[in-house]
């Protein structure tokens, strides 16, 4: 399967392994049927060696980044990505805090994937709602992750899209 149709799919399987040393793991995920893998920066021994991996087995690839972690390191790597993921909190567990200080480098990273490889994703995950999901979408966000905000008991989860999408449309 290319890209294109993995991409187009319904039913695309994309692995976010908060593991380390994914690289024991690709194929048994790949044979599961994972059509796209995000895999952490931090925790991993030879992130080429993932990268080129994945690749060579014909996924789409992208890399997350923790919060403490600089956009900087992605700049080498950016040319094999089709996805960056920026954590805006700290991974782990759910209904955590946005954490604002993570904006400019929602930013750097953007005018990375402009000037380096255009057409990369740019997602960020981690307490992304109705305030939070504008300013991420400003600094240059085209994917937002939202559980909690979509997710809870408040509202149904058409409502939560709903708020969600009025938000961004302001």
């Amino acid at each position: 399967m290319n890209e294109k149709e993995s991409s187009n799919r319904k039913d695309a399987l994309k692995l976010a392994p908060s593991i380390s040393n994914p690289d024991f793991f690709v194929d048994e995920f790949v044979q599961a049927g994972t059509d796209s893998f995000l895999v952490h920066w931090e925790g991993n021994n030879d992130l080429s060696r993932t990268v080129q991996r994945i690749k060579v087995l014909g996924r789409r690839v992208g890399v997350a980044i923790n919060p403490a972690t600089s956009a900087a390191v992605l700049e080498e790597i950016m040319q094999e990505l089709d996805q960056i993921l920026v954590m805006t909190v700290n991974p782990g567990f759910g209904h955590q805090h946005f954490l604002p200080a993570t904006l400019p480098k929602i930013g750097r990273a953007r005018a990375m994937i402009d000037r380096i490889k255009p057409g990369c994703g740019l997602e960020v995950d981690g307490g992304v709602d109705a305030t939070t999901a504008p300013l991420a979408v400003a600094a240059g966000a085209d994917v937002l992750v939202a559980g909690s905000a979509i997710f809870n008991d408040s509202e149904s989860v058409t409502a939560a899209m709903q708020r969600l999408r009025t938000a961004l449309e302001h």
